[in-house]
């Protein structure tokens, strides 16, 4: 099985639910095939280079996965279909350096999927705080 990372852009119209949804597909789609997924790195919204389908910012995802050959034809032609899709790439990593930089990079990939801060983490103000507040304005 050959280490393979595949960039896509999805359209910045889409909700976090459909974003999702379309990550959720395409990882899909790869396991129905036989692929082992490594790492997802969901990087978020950022600027083209240049305007693709009129647009000027896209939902950038990288899949790192280990697969066979054949797998890679079944990808791409769902990529190709899928509406939401602007861009895709896929990069074969082969030599030992190639190899060696693509376990680099699943490993930050990795690392940045763990470190992401959760929702349900994010500090809420209690009464004190706002009271505190309001003191200060008033006097």
């Amino acid at each position: 099985m050959n280490n393979y990372e595949t960039l896509y852009v999805l359209k910045p119209t889409l909700t976090d639910e459909e974003i999702a949804a379309n990550i959720a597909k395409i990882e899909e789609i790869l396991v129905r095939e036989g692929a082992e997924i490594l790492a997802t790195n969901k990087m978020g919204m950022r600027r083209l280079a240049y305007p693709v389908e009129k647009n000027e910012r896209g939902v950038y995802t990288i899949v790192y996965f280990k697969a066979k050959g054949t797998v890679i034809a079944e990808l791409e032609r769902n990529l190709k279909f899928n509406e939401e899709v602007i861009k895709y790439l896929t990069v074969k990593y082969t030599k030992k350096k190639e190899v060696a930089q693509f376990e680099k990079l699943v490993n930050a990939a990795s690392v940045v999927k763990e470190e992401a801060p959760k929702a349900e983490e994010a500090p809420v103000a209690t009464e004190e705080t706002t009271e505190t507040a309001t003191e200060t304005t008033e006097a």
